[in-house]
């Protein structure tokens, strides 16, 4: 099969691939506003945990780094 074939048959599958997009977004559970502001403040103070824990890691390197080299 070419290349213009398998996208004719692409194309032509397009309506379909898209009701079933909405079929599913149909099933999909949304988090309530309460659930979202929860989440979202869990993932804000997990990443800025982690941001610095990593600026700490980072400057105990380099001071390490700046020992050893004597600078």
């Amino acid at each position: 099969m070419g290349f213009l074939a398998r996208l004719g048959a692409g194309i032509k599958k397009g309506p379909s691939f898209f009701r079933d997009v909405v079929e599913e977004l149909k099933k999909v559970r949304w988090p309530s506003r309460k659930e979202l502001v929860s989440y979202t403040g869990i993932v804000l103070v997990t990443v800025t945990l982690i941001a610095v824990f990593f600026a700490v890691i980072d400057l105990g390197i380099s001071q390490i780094i700046e020992l050893i080299l004597g600078q």
